[in-house]
C-alpha cells in the first residue's frame, strides 16, 4: 500500500477544507494511506512541511494542496512561483514525490471553488509517479 503524505495550507479555508477531503477522497479511492496530513498557514509555507514529510521512512510521496486567489497586487504570482520553486527542489532533493494540487494564481474566489477537484488530482500524480518511477538503484 502506498503512503502518502498531505500538506493542507489554510488560506481561504472554506476552499481548502473542500480540496483536503477531494484529496482524502482521492487516496482512499485508490486504496492509499494517508499517513500523516499537515496544516500550515498558506501556500508558501508549504515546502518546509513538504520537506519533513518527505523525510520520513514511511511516506513514500506528498502531495500538497492549496489555493491562491487573486488580489490587487501581483502577491499571488510571487507565492505561487516561489512555492512551486521550492516544492519541485524538495520532491529532487528528498528523491520523494512532491504533486502541486495548488490552484492559482491570476484566479477568482469562485474560480478556485471550482477546481477544488485539482487536489485529487495531486494524490493521482503522486501515486503515478510512485508506481512509475524506476528503482534508483
Amino acid at each position: 500500500m502506498t503512503t502518502l503524505g498531505l500538506v493542507v495550507a489554510q488560506f481561504n479555508r472554506p476552499i481548502t477544507e473542500q480540496m483536503e477531503q477531494e484529496a482524502l477522497d482521492a487516496a482512499h479511492a485508490a486504496g492509499a494511506e494517508v499517513f500523516e496530513t499537515v496544516r500550515v498557514p498558506g501556500v508558501y509555507d508549504a515546502p518546509l512541511a513538504a520537506d519533513r514529510l518527505a523525510r520520513r521512512e514511511a511516506v513514500d510521496a506528498v502531495a500538497v494542496v492549496g489555493s491562491v486567489i487573486t488580489g490587487d497586487t501581483d502577491h499571488d504570482q510571487v507565492i505561487t512561483d516561489a512555492a512551486a520553486q521550492r516544492l519541485a527542489d524538495v520532491s529532487v532533493e528528498r528523491d520523494t514525490p512532491v504533486t502541486l494540487g495548488v490552484t492559482g494564481p491570476g484566479m477568482s474566489a469562485a474560480e478556485a471553488r471550482e477546481r477544488v477537484e485539482n487536489a485529487a488530482n495531486a494524490v493521482d500524480g503522486a501515486l503515478d509517479l510512485v508506481s512509475e518511477l524506476p528503482d534508483p538503484q
